[in-house]
């Protein structure tokens, strides 16, 4: 990761092509708060599963998705509430974050070159890694390696992993590299495409470690790049 005294940006730098295919998309953010109501209460565990790492799935990546939510983080060294757009894929991943009224705050992009970070006033970071690069710009942490499984209600394959489940099978707390992401909420079942199971993804999720939390809510799901 380049050194916090080396985060200087550059010059004005152009405006990147994924800014303005985001913008295209975005509209009025509705509040956060009003999101979550009514979502069910974190279910009861009915029982634990612990993972050992896969070496062979160390460097693996989930599968592609896109999603469109809101997020509101707090604990750490700033705070931020607002909406939050990512197109993940094998090659790497694009998110835009939004202020509550949809003005584009920051886009994050990484890839195998590393991570670059653009705040809204066109200023330009590079870090070797998200999580680093998100808390010296931003002020907090965003664990991207692990989120890209987590969303999907996953354990990432690369560490150690303890898992509760519910009576009904379905995810209620992960507890992985220092993180624990509880599931209060799951949305309807979506089409299935042709698979014999229906598809639930998680609508509400809650990550804390140490004093940091980061409350995401799912409003928009689509699996593979649309």
């Amino acid at each position: 990761m380049i050194p916090v005294q080396s985060l200087v940006p550059p010059g004005p730098v152009s405006k990147p092509p994924f800014f303005s295919a985001w913008l295209s998309l975005v509209l009025f953010v509705p509040p956060f708060i009003a999101g979550c109501a009514g979502l069910a209460q974190k279910d009861t565990v009915a029982r634990t599963i612990i993972t050992a790492p896969d070496e062979e799935m160390a460097d693996a990546r989930s599968a592609d998705f896109s999603l469109i939510g809101r997020v509101s983080i707090k604990g750490g060294k700033e705070s931020f509430s607002g909406g939050v757009q990512w197109r993940h894929a094998r090659s790497g991943d694009e998110i835009l974050l939004l202020a509550p009224l949809g003005q584009a705050l920051a886009q994050i992009q990484s890839g195998p070159a590393g991570v670059h970070l653009t705040t809204s006033d066109r200023q330009s970071y590079h870090a070797a890694d998200v999580e680093s690069l998100t808390e010296q710009v931003l002020g907090w942490r965003l664990p991207l390696m692990g989120l890209q499984y987590w969303v999907q209600s996953m354990n990432s394959p690369a560490t150690v992993a303890a898992i509760d489940m519910d009576m009904d099978g379905r995810v209620v707390t992960i507890r992985q590299d220092g993180w624990e992401i509880d599931y209060s909420g799951y949305s309807p079942a979506l089409s299935s495409q042709g698979m014999e199971e229906p598809i639930v993804r998680p609508k509400l999720l809650l990550l804390k470690r140490e004093r940091l939390q980061i409350k995401l809510v799912i409003d928009t799901w689509n699996p593979g790049n649309h």
